[in-house]
């Protein structure tokens, strides 16, 4: 992926620099994520919900104090490359909200390490990159790259792309407000239809990020040899099924909160070859 000199954005916050974290930083700082992570994988690696689970795995905390926001050093090639990520989804989204005669309102993505204060409780870096609908904010401890490239078996600079533009995809679910109506839902489900919707809701991300990618390539001609297959790696390696037979030996997919393999692998290419819209109505598919 040739993403040197591309725009960057300028929606990035770095609290990188704001303390230790609390304790819950990767490597060696305290827990690492290889404790953790992988065990809450299965329930939601990206795009997970932080309206539940934030609140449930900070036990209640309270909130740090939050520094003044500040940008990236210009020096850090990391930020510049996820800068330069979320600049192309703000081109992206920007492009398909106006056609719709509509205004994309891009979002916050906030670098920060170990543990971070948001509107949706406490944030933490072994949950994995995630998206608060109550401040319209993308989450990320870089790190996580290293697990996907060393524990995950999912390296290569576009697989970490596709992370970001999944996450961005919710932030524009929440726009078109299909988070308030599924979170509306909830309450009226069971254990095992509020995981069959949350499928839905992730497996449609995986298509926004998949539109992103057909798009970008389109005006941008950015992607080389292997990039698009590392991608696919990478959601056959985040799958439900996949990461339930690595972790216990065994399947369960009533539990599946974010699709298996095969189905992120579907609806991320249907995105890509189609970059519609309305191609990615995971809600009304019949099959998955």
């Amino acid at each position: 992926m040739r993403w040197e000199g591309n725009r960057e954005s300028d929606n990035i916050e770095d609290r990188r620099g704001n303390g230790p974290g609390g304790g819950f930083g990767l490597g060696g700082r305290s827990i690492g994520i290889g404790a953790i992570a992988l065990a809450l994988l299965g329930w939601g690696v990206f795009g997970i919900d932080p309206m539940t689970t934030l609140g449930l795995l900070s036990g209640g905390a309270p909130q740090q104090q939050q520094a003044p926001a500040r940008q990236p050093p210009a020096n850090d090639q990391g930020a510049a490359f996820v800068s330069t990520v979320l600049a192309s989804t703000e081109d992206v989204w920007g492009q398909i909200f106006q056609q719709a005669g509509a205004r994309y309102a891009p979002p916050k993505l906030v670098l920060y390490r170990g543990i971070t204060p948001t509107a949706c409780g406490t944030g933490q870096a072994a949950m994995g990159p995630f998206y608060c609908p109550a401040d319209r904010k993308v989450y990320l401890d870089m790190d996580f790259f290293d697990t996907m490239s060393k524990r995950l078996g999912a390296p290569g600079v576009f697989a970490r792309a596709y992370v970001v533009a999944h996450e961005v995809g919710h932030h524009v679910q929440n726009l078109q407000g299909i988070s308030g109506k599924v979170d509306a839902m909830r309450g009226r489900l069971n254990a095992r239809q509020q995981n069959a919707l949350s499928v839905r809701v992730e497996l449609q991300a995986d298509c926004y990020a998949g539109i992103w990618a057909h798009r970008s390539q389109q005006a941008k001609h950015w992607l080389e040899q292997g990039d698009i297959e590392s991608a696919l790696n990478a959601a056959t390696q985040i799958g439900d099924d996949t990461l339930q037979r690595e972790q216990s030996g065994v399947v369960r997919p009533d539990s599946f909160t974010h699709g298996s393999s095969a189905q992120r692998v579907r609806w991320f290419t249907q995105g890509y070859k189609t970059g519609s819209v309305q191609a990615c109505d995971t809600f009304n598919a019949q099959a998955l």
